[in-house]
């Protein structure tokens, strides 16, 4: 290996190592706030991909009709539930909040249609359109058995990935997208040139994480999530609403995801059922995080990406393999870290 190869391979490990943190930060937001490993997170970015490819090809997107089908759905799971509990006057919320709110963005886009649309506005579109998907899900899915033991929840989230998988086979069809670069060319530090397709990439996904970052530590929201995460039943105990914390982790889930699929619909052709290999590489970032440090599962990702791209050069048909079996020395070293953690607290008692 030359040292100009060696470069590009670090290239492209930090470009797909950016993309691979907000995926394990959304999956771990999730995780914190409802106990949910959402299998599904990779599919929330291969919608957002197929969106943005949609738009370009000038067609639909199918994204439309999910979100009118989750609405529904929302709404009569939720004015089941209000029934139930005879609230029939908040039905008119619940249509509010359920059906027009997700509305908007599918009435958005057909009224602009799908013509010739400038990439800022596609871009928005395709972001108002996944946005809605995650607290939809969460409602009809997950807030019924929020209280089910963690390995039922990840059962159903399991399921829930065949089922999504599937809408998207029917909305998108077999083939695959791959958007064109943002921008183009390269910039020029010293000896080495940088491609501005990746300063991009990079520079997006520390804004968001650095936004990530504001919000929980200074928003009145961001605290309650926090919260949540830390001691449930205590949180529920000073009048934070988990069921509200849940499809507001939901909510901030998808957008990240949305913005992921933007960035990696130009460096990687997305298919119907692309979403599963995709999260599951953002999934090995969060379990070196343990499903609760931000910051470590920031680093399991960009580890992630190193050994992606490394494994792409010397093995490139086994570099899914290589990264997947790299879960295994991940779990070893953190049951090691937890023992010996939990050891010095004995010692210390």
């Amino acid at each position: 290996m030359t040292f100009e190869i060696f470069v590009l391979l670090i290239q492209d490990a930090i470009g797909t190592g950016a993309i691979y943190v907000l995926m394990a930060l959304g999956i771990v937001l999730i995780f914190n706030v409802t106990r949910v490993i959402f299998v599904s997170y990779g599919d929330l970015v291969a919608y957002s991909a197929l969106t943005l490819g949609s738009f370009e090809l000038q067609r639909m997107p199918g994204t439309v009709w999910l979100v009118l089908t989750l609405a529904a759905l929302a709404f009569i799971v939720e004015a089941g539930s209000l029934i139930r509990q005879n609230r029939m006057a908040l039905l008119p919320k619940a249509f509010l909040v359920w059906i027009v709110l997700p509305a908007i963005p599918v009435a958005a886009t057909f009224l602009i249609g799908a013509k010739d649309l400038p990439l800022p506005l596609a871009m928005l579109l395709t972001i108002a359109l996944v946005l809605p998907l995650g607290p939809l899900l969460y409602r009809v899915v997950f807030q019924p058995i929020a209280t089910a033991p963690v390995l039922v929840l990840l059962m159903v989230a399991v399921a829930l990935h065949f089922a999504v998988t599937g809408l998207a086979l029917l909305y998108f069809g077999p083939e695959g997208f791959r958007t064109q670069a943002f921008v183009s060319g390269d910039v020029t530090l010293g000896s080495f040139a940088v491609p501005q397709q990746l300063i991009l990439i990079v520079g997006a996904a520390a804004v968001f994480s650095a936004i990530l970052f504001v919000f929980f530590r200074y928003t009145v929201s961001g605290k309650a999530l926090r919260a949540v995460a830390i001691n449930r039943e205590g949180a529920r105990l000073v009048g934070i609403w988990t069921t509200r914390a849940g499809a507001l982790s939901f909510l901030l889930a998808s957008g990240i995801a949305a913005i992921a699929g933007i960035l990696i619909s130009p460096t990687t052709t997305i298919y119907y059922d692309t979403g599963l290999i995709v999260g599951l590489k953002g999934f090995i970032g969060s379990v070196v995080g343990g499903f609760i440090s931000y910051p470590l599962a920031a680093v399991g990702a960009i580890v992630i990406g190193l050994v992606e791209s490394f494994g792409s050069f010397y093995y490139s048909a086994l570099k899914d393999a290589i990264v997947f079996a790299a879960i295994i020395p991940i779990v070893l070293w953190r049951w090691f870290y937890v023992s010996a953690h939990d050891a010095d607290e004995h010692e210390e008692e």
